[in-house]
């Protein structure tokens, strides 16, 4: 089972940005939890991060035909880009929507989630271990 994962903006700086919501580990440490992770769950695993909106799109389209699955965290476009919703319907693989903190526990504007209408589960408010239990959630359903 192959299963993208798309990172968007600021993602980048975990461990530099506003670490009393996102902790102290970097985007590196998610990477190398996510490997091993896949790796128990005999998942092949394909991670992006971009802070461009056009790459993100990009790499939904670019899924098609060679992942089973998706799992998305959006960061600030989870709430901004209908273009990136558009994508994940138009490539019609099953998405996993995931978020390190709770958004709608947060800032007003972050309440609203484009991908939310997409996805088959989102995963929110548990850091690293929600892309694990998307992951599996994501085996358990295509098996």
């Amino acid at each position: 089972m192959r299963i993208w994962i798309i990172n968007g903006p600021n993602m980048n700086l975990l461990g530099i940005r506003e670490p009393e919501l996102y902790g102290n580990k970097t985007y590196e440490d998610l990477l190398e939890h996510l490997k091993v992770e896949a790796r128990n769950m005999g998942i092949e695993i394909q991670c992006f991060q971009s802070n461009h909106e056009g790459d993100l799109i990009d790499w939904v389209q670019e899924a098609r035909g060679k992942a089973e699955g998706l799992i998305i965290n959006g960061g600030g476009y989870t709430h901004t880009s209908i273009a990136l919703m558009d994508a994940v319907k138009a490539v019609n693989l099953p998405l996993v929507e995931v978020h390190l903190t709770d958004p709608t526990q947060r800032e007003a504007y972050r309440r609203t989630s484009y991908l939310s209408g997409v996805a088959i589960k989102t995963i929110v408010n548990k850091g690293f271990t929600g892309y694990s239990e998307g992951m599996r959630y994501l085996k358990e359903t295509l098996e």
